[in-house]
């Protein structure tokens, strides 16, 4: 009898070692390596290729072909929809909601849908389908986690679209290392892939997320499928955030926000009125702003709370921006607007949930904290736009006649923005136009009129 060899495994990157090690000298994540058992690779075989080189020019295309699921903001965020032959990542907290969504999409899909569980059971399936209210006769429910067995079902049953939940279940018997290794995972996905392009047949990935909120699996799990999304949201909130991190067949800066009821998932279609719906008027620190996710103009507000430090270091927290950034433009109001902030807390909040990179809230943000640290409330029927430079200037932002538009809808009387965009706007707009070139002027229109 052969000895078993064993391995340490990176269950981050991927790295491989033969003893184990606290810290991954790849990715510098601790407690990262787990152990496998050593695959016996096969003896290097002389391989006949039949592939040649063409010219790009004589290559024919089809126009690709979409799997609607029939749920708006999941579409949009897929590019469309579910393009055939394509492998979708789902990930996300426990409990956040993605089998819910996927369940939900699964029965508006027009044709059968396999439903591959390895969490739970049939009994269970059918009590969440009922409290869906998502019965259907295209749902087809397969308990099983064995992906030789798995694929010869969808061999057979040929449906439009396959759903695995979860990918860190399958196992292949070929490996004798345990479901849910860095080994197993890497292998079972590579297997679908495959089998999705040459049978021309979707999945659709259901994946657990680390304590980091990292897709659990090595890292090459993401590299190897076609779309990766991500399922965000907070414990206290109902609204559900899905946002796309890789898409080879559409944009990456689309999102698709949900409120979770008793009965599942519900689209918001209009996100902007529901993120202003509790919004209070005349409270200092609140300044409402314009973002851009994707091709969809949101309004949101920005929350700032600025108190005395009584210790040495002051705080500095932020939900849903980046606390860099906020480092960066608490020195600019320092340095150009002469606000004392350095010994003082600031939090920021954007209030919805949403996590917003874009630069164009930055003087939304300085206002906001402005407002607090002066406690003067800005003008509540006014929407702040604005990129804020190192030098305090104000830059153009991309996309303005669609937020401007949005504001409009919504009721907003003004808009505050950068002067190059006042320029640019080519239709007639009924909001009044506010223009300034630096953070200190802005400032003093806002709070000291």
């Amino acid at each position: 009898m052969s000895k078993i060899k064993i391995k340490y495994v990176c269950g981050t990157c991927g790295f491989e070692s033969l003893k184990w090690l606290g810290k991954c000298p790849s990715c510098d994540s601790w407690n990262s390596f787990s152990e496998e058992v050593v695959e016996s690779k096969k003896k290097n075989a002389v391989i006949n290729s039949v592939n040649t080189a063409v010219k790009i020019n004589s290559i024919t295309t089809t126009h690709e072909s979409r799997i609607k699921t029939n749920i708006d903001e999941f579409d949009r965020v897929l590019g469309g929809g579910i393009t055939t032959g394509s492998v979708v990542l789902i990930g996300g907290d426990p409990g956040i909601g993605k089998s819910t969504l996927v369940l939900q999409s699964a029965a508006k899909v027009n044709g059968d849908v396999l439903y591959v569980t390895g969490e739970e059971s049939l009994h269970q399936i059918k009590l969440r389908a009922e409290r869906l209210k998502v019965l259907s006769e295209n749902i087809l429910v397969l308990p099983e986690t064995e992906l030789d067995i798995i694929l010869s079902k969808v061999d057979e049953l040929k449906p439009v679209l396959v759903v695995i939940d979860s990918i860190q279940t399958m196992s292949k018997s070929d490996f004798d290392n345990a479901p849910g290794t860095v080994t197993q995972i890497r292998e079972c996905t590579a297997l679908i892939m495959q089998f999705a392009k040459s049978n021309n047949i979707p999945f659709i990935l259901i994946g657990h997320v680390t304590k980091e909120g990292f897709i659990a699996g090595p890292k090459i799990l993401e590299h190897i499928v076609d779309t990766v999304l991500q399922f965000e949201g907070e414990r206290t909130s109902s609204f559900r955030i899905l946002r796309s991190q890789k898409n080879r067949f559409g944009s990456t800066n689309e999102i698709g926000i949900f409120e979770m009821h008793d009965a599942g998932l519900v689209e918001v279609s209009n996100p902007s009125e529901i993120f202003l719906g509790e919004r209070g008027k005349k409270i200092p620190g609140s300044v409402i702003t314009a973002s851009i996710e994707g091709t969809r103009p949101v309004l949101l507000e920005v929350q700032a709370l600025v108190t005395p430090s009584n210790y040495g270091n002051p705080q500095r927290v932020t939900t849903g921006f980046d606390y860099r950034r906020l480092s960066i433009l608490l020195a600019v109001l320092e340095k150009r607007a002469r606000l004392r902030l350095s010994t003082a807390n600031v939090f920021l909040n954007l209030a919805g949930g949403l996590r917003i990179d874009e630069p164009a809230i930055d003087l939304a943000v300085c206002c906001a904290v402005a407002s607090s640290i002066l406690d003067k409330p800005a003008p509540n029927d006014m929407i702040i736009i604005g990129e804020v430079g190192l030098g305090g200037e104000i830059r153009a932002v991309s996309h303005i006649e669609k937020r401007i538009s949005e504001a409009e809808k919504l009721g907003f009387k003004k808009i505050f923005l950068p002067p190059k965009n006042k320029s640019a706007i080519k239709g007639i707009s009924s909001i009044k136009i506010i223009e300034s070139e630096n953070i200190d002027e802005a400032l003093k229109y806002l709070f000291e009129e």
